[in-house]
């Protein structure tokens, strides 16, 4: 070996700590941007197990019913988005369309109902890029902002009439054992209410004539009916009707041979931060001025209930507001409201609503500013017309 050989191999093997450190931590914060709902879950976790060491109590945490319900929905979910059934769906109510003004309401809708059957994340990654597509090729991106802001609330408040709908519902139903015809006529008031205010927001848009050129999608129907199938199975285990333990089994093994790149698509990162959120909650739930401060607050009244889980929802999310308060009252009712509608607000009232953010700011780098206000605005105003409603519900 020649001196010159010798000193390629030393380089190949020498390791640039700078360089490496460097890279580790862009990739760090790369991360941190794309899933800051799950990191900040991470880290509140972390800091309770700090004060709250492990034990045995830890596996009482969790409510293993919702991780299946919410692991079996996706996986379909999933596999139903890979063949095209969105928007197979999407584009011939679009098609039905002929100005921007029923093409939003088109859009809003669809959403809308697709939050109550498939939860409000999942519907606005399937629906949003449909949204983009159809204002793009009709050169009508000036009003992305709104439109994005009016599907992320339908996703959010049209989620709330079922179980399904929104990631907390299905917490709650599980945690409280609440009954499916009790949930859905709670909540229809609001969801009432919520229809009519979007339904008047899209009046705020012209009807400027469009017609959607974009390109038709296919789906195979033997796959469609056999992933609706396996759909139907998973909202059976939501509503308790066969063992979460038979769909836990019977969906992952039918798309390891089906899809498996439906298996590979799901958002585990949701599943995580749901792991995370049940030690936080758990530990909360065990630190003793935080249990009496919470006790106190929630003991008072269902009033106070409604208004503490609403407004903690704008701080830490309306998922973990959820398993938190859960912990401290056994009044559903202005909890489920609370949590529902806490959804509107801030930017990280609602994992949905940063979905939403990253999706339009991926589009329209340096218009963040805009969103954020035109996105306040409307969200604080469903907020307030809503929680007036729900204070006189309890």
């Amino acid at each position: 070996m020649n001196k010159t050989q010798a000193v390629r191999i030393k380089r190949r093997h020498h390791i640039d700590l700078p360089e490496f450190f460097a890279h580790l931590k862009s990739s760090i914060i790369g991360f941190a941007k794309k899933n800051p709902v799950l990191c900040i879950a991470a880290v509140l976790a972390a800091v309770t197990s700090v004060i709250v060491p492990p034990d045995a109590a830890y596996v009482g945490y969790f409510d293993f019913r919702t991780l299946t319900c919410l692991f079996c929905t996706l996986v379909v979910i999933c596999g139903l988005k890979e063949i095209n059934f969105f928007y197979v769906c999407a584009e011939r109510i679009i098609s039905l369309a002929k100005n921007l003004r029923l093409a939003a309401i088109a859009l809003v809708y669809i959403t809308f109902i697709g939050s109550m059957l498939i939860a409000n994340d999942m519907a606005l990654i399937t629906f949003l890029p449909l949204g983009y597509i159809v204002l793009h090729c009709t050169k009508n991106e000036k009003y992305m902002a709104f439109v994005f802001i009016l599907q992320n609330i339908a996703a959010n408040l049209g989620g709330m009439l079922t179980p399904f709908g929104n990631p907390q519902n299905l917490y709650l139903y599980s945690y409280f054992g609440i009954g499916a015809g009790e949930f859905v006529k709670t909540m229809f008031p609001p969801f009432i209410l919520a229809i009519a205010i979007i339904t008047g927001c899209c009046f705020f848009l012209p009807k400027t004539p469009l017609s959607y050129s974009g390109e038709k999608s296919v789906m195979p129907k033997g796959r469609m009916i056999v992933y609706l199938a396996l759909f139907a199975l998973s909202i059976l285990v939501v509503f308790r009707s066969i063992p979460y333990q038979m769909g836990l089994v019977i969906i992952p093994v039918a798309f390891l041979f089906l899809d498996r790149k439906a298996l590979q698509s799901v958002d585990y990162g949701l599943l995580f931060t749901f792991v995370c959120f049940f030690i936080f909650s758990g530990n909360m739930s065990r630190i003793t001025v935080v249990s009496d401060l919470m006790q106190d607050l929630l003991g008072q009244s269902d009033k106070m209930t409604l208004l503490v889980s609403s407004l903690s929802c704008q701080g830490i999310s309306n998922v973990p507001s959820a398993i938190l308060l859960s912990k401290f009252t056994q009044s559903w009712r202005p909890l489920l409201y609370g949590v529902n509608i806490g959804g509107c607000g801030t930017l990280i009232s609602s994992l949905a609503s940063l979905i939403t953010f990253r999706t339009y700011n991926s589009h329209n780098p340096g218009k963040a500013g805009s969103y954020i206000k035109l996105f306040s605005l409307l969200n604080f105003g469903f907020l307030a017309i809503l929680l007036g409603l729900c204070m006189f519900l309890v």
